[in-house]
């Protein structure tokens, strides 16, 4: 049995304000991944898809939303459903720290992203020029 202390992972400078920790993959011996993220206000992810299904789960704070034309808040205790090719985005909204999870049923699902607004994050923790 594989057991994953969430403080005993290294976070992952993701993009200004926002870093990722990577809880679960081919590390412990499974074909889907877990990604643990805190988001500070203002925050968050520009308009991107997946080739495969996202599962966001919001565990504390709120954001704003934004899953095909629909932008809708989301707070903790809720879960953000996004089917593969959906196009899709999200920021922290309020003063407080966003932590969520962030679930893909694969491996590498952000080597098989396509950035729609914005670039793709860097390990320095900013954000890239738009592709």
């Amino acid at each position: 049995m594989t057991i994953v202390d969430h403080h005993a992972v290294d976070d992952l400078p993701w993009r200004q304000n926002y870093s990722v920790a990577h809880i679960a993959g081919s590390e412990q011996g499974v074909t889907s991944s877990l990604v643990y993220s805190e988001i500070g206000a203002g925050a968050g992810a520009p308009l991107h898809t997946h080739e495969d299904d996202e599962l966001i789960v919001v565990l504390d704070g709120i954001i704003e939303a934004r899953v095909g034309n629909e932008v809708q808040m989301v707070g903790s205790d809720h879960t953000v459903v996004v089917p593969s090719g959906v196009p899709h985005g999200f920021r922290a909204v309020g003063s407080s720290t966003v932590k969520l999870l962030g679930f893909f049923p694969v491996l590498d699902a952000f080597e098989r992203t396509v950035y729609l607004e914005g670039g793709p994050p860097d390990t320095n923790g900013t954000k890239q020029s738009s592709q």
